[in-house]
């Protein structure tokens, strides 16, 4: 979850611990060029340690984590990931144009929350039960429905689990546009607030112009 500019920063500031250690190593200590260059190596990983932990630190620090909650959402997202590359196999193997289409909204929806929550991860506490069960529930009957469908011969069974499995399907559409909906509340809160304060200065600005004119 840490961001690319911070992956830039990183090695940005490993190349120059190397550089500055190949420096003092072959000219303060009068060390042979090639053993210099090992040793420029070697201070890579330290360096990308520690600075790595920092940037975790202030990372943590600035959307109120701690260390343990940070790596539970990391994982959990993690283990999204894999479901939405389950979603995204099976869905396009569904030969009905209803489904299929219910399918892909399912899976943007999916992937629209996920990286909401990679994004600020604070956010997961809004939506857990979508990483606790719905997606997975998603994912699991995603494969389930293509499996069936791709049957060659149905009998009634056949028939009648797809039919359940499409119902269940609608009913998980639901509820992720409803986890959608939890992850983008404060965010809809604020804008709220955004524009009340917005229109409010507006209002201010008008009456005071209109004082200014009544008084000329």
């Amino acid at each position: 979850m840490l961001k690319f500019g911070q992956f830039i920063v990183r090695n940005f500031l490993n190349i120059f611990v190397m550089l500055t250690t190949w420096i003092i190593s072959t000219w303060n200590f009068d060390v042979n060029f090639w053993i210099g260059f090992l040793l420029a190596i070697i201070s890579y990983f330290p360096s990308n340690f520690i600075i790595k932990n920092i940037q975790k630190v202030r990372y943590l620090k600035k959307v109120g984590l701690t260390r343990s909650e940070y790596k539970h959402i990391e994982s959990q997202l993690l283990e999204a990931q894999g479901e939405l590359r389950n979603l995204n196999r099976n869905f396009t193997k569904v030969r009905s144009i209803s489904t299929f289409k219910q399918l892909l909204e399912m899976n943007r929806l999916a992937k629209r929350i996920v990286n909401i929550v990679n994004k600020d991860p604070k956010k997961f506490y809004h939506v857990e039960q979508f990483f606790y069960a719905h997606l997975h529930s998603a994912s699991e009957l995603t494969e389930k429905y293509a499996l069936l469908s791709s049957q060659p011969l149905k009998n009634s069974e056949v028939h009648l689990a797809l039919q359940e499995t499409r119902e269940t399907l609608e009913d998980l559409n639901n509820i992720m546009q409803e986890d959608l909906h939890s992850v983008l509340a404060t965010d809809i809160e604020e804008l709220k607030l955004e524009l009340d304060f917005a229109q409010l200065s507006t209002a201010q600005k008008q009456t005071s112009a209109t004082m200014r004119g009544d008084s000329k």
